[in-house]
């Protein structure tokens, strides 16, 4: 195939939470026929909209959108089924004479579809049992430190509550008798992945220029998520009698914090203070993600004119 018959680049709207990702991709779905793939971690839940910060129904309605409610939150979704529905989505998009325009914030998902997925042992459900259970007696930072004795490296990038990353961390040792780190490492180095760039995507990260305007953004958005019915949307899904902390949808930054505050575990206050600092934590490391992605083209999500920067770097008319 020539170079004038290879299809456009998939255009990859990148960026931490609060940082307007969402405006940006309506923005260019009024120049050209996008569809929205969502790229979040979070949104394929179905009964999690608040704190999720799903689009709204009228901006769900401004324009295709896939990815978004598609399981139940007592089920869970990979990487690798991400780059599966990715795929498959981008070709039919494409084959309707549309745009497919990727949108969102885990960094995960975005490094299995353009770089592949990491060859780690599959998850083991007795062993993470048991991982909840030694949790639950004697909390996550004992696990952290752990973890700190087997994989140090690993260890050092993650809070000492960030149950989800430690008890993933801790399984992936117990499975192979390796540091996971060390498992990441020895894959990169044989990786054939040359870096600079899988031609077929263009990356465009928003990023903040002062990250304290951008915490301000995350703090207002999440006492707007308290005000507007969280609290009320957790008490909804802990009704329904079927699900747990342990499960993925409900370890979702800011899900997990209210769960505990309606179990009595802490008060309202300890409660925010938590969930901010967890959503805090989620931007530090979308940040660090991205800013090991060389291929990225920046945009100052705080510039007044972001959105028109977009735009012409994402150059859909074309």
């Amino acid at each position: 195939m020539s170079a004038t018959t290879q299809p456009a680049p998939v255009v990859c709207l990148l960026g931490p939470t609060a940082s307007g990702k969402t405006a940006a991709a309506l923005a260019l779905a009024q120049q050209a026929p996008v569809e929205i793939i969502s790229l979040d971690s979070a949104l394929v839940y179905r009964e999690m909209d608040i704190g999720t910060a799903k689009p709204t129904p009228d901006e769900l309605a401004a324009a295709p959108h896939h990815l978004i409610d598609i399981i139940d939150p007592a089920d869970s979704y990979s990487a690798a089924q991400f780059v599966t529905d990715a795929e498959r989505l981008i070709g039919e998009i494409r084959q309707r004479g549309h745009v497919p325009l990727i949108v969102g914030g885990t960094m995960l998902y975005y490094k299995a579809l353009t770089q592949g997925l990491n060859d780690l042992p599959q998850a083991d459900p007795a062993l993470r049992a048991e991982l909840d259970a030694l949790a639950a007696e004697r909390g996550w930072p004992a696990l952290h430190a752990m973890l700190a004795e087997v994989d140090p490296v690993t260890a050092a990038r993650l809070a000492p509550n960030d149950a989800q990353r430690i008890q993933r961390a801790l399984e992936i040792h117990r499975l192979s008798g390796q540091p996971m780190s060390a498992l990441l490492a020895r894959q990169a180095d044989e990786r054939t992945f040359t870096g600079a760039a899988d031609q077929r995507y263009r990356v465009i990260a928003l990023e903040p220029s002062d990250r304290a305007v951008l915490h301000a953004r995350i703090e207002a958005r999440y006492d707007a998520m308290l005000k507007g019915g969280f609290i009320e949307e957790v008490e909804r899904l802990r009704a329904r009698g079927d699900l747990n902390p342990g499960l993925p949808s409900i370890r979702c930054v800011g899900y997990r914090q209210v769960w505990e505050y309606l179990d009595g575990e802490t008060g309202y206050d300890t409660m925010r203070e938590r969930g901010l600092a967890a959503t805090r934590q989620l931007c530090k490391r979308q940040l660090t993600w991205l800013r090991s992605t060389p291929e990225r083209l920046v945009v100052d999500c705080l510039a007044p004119d972001y959105v028109a920067q977009v735009a012409r770097l994402a150059d859909l008319t074309h």
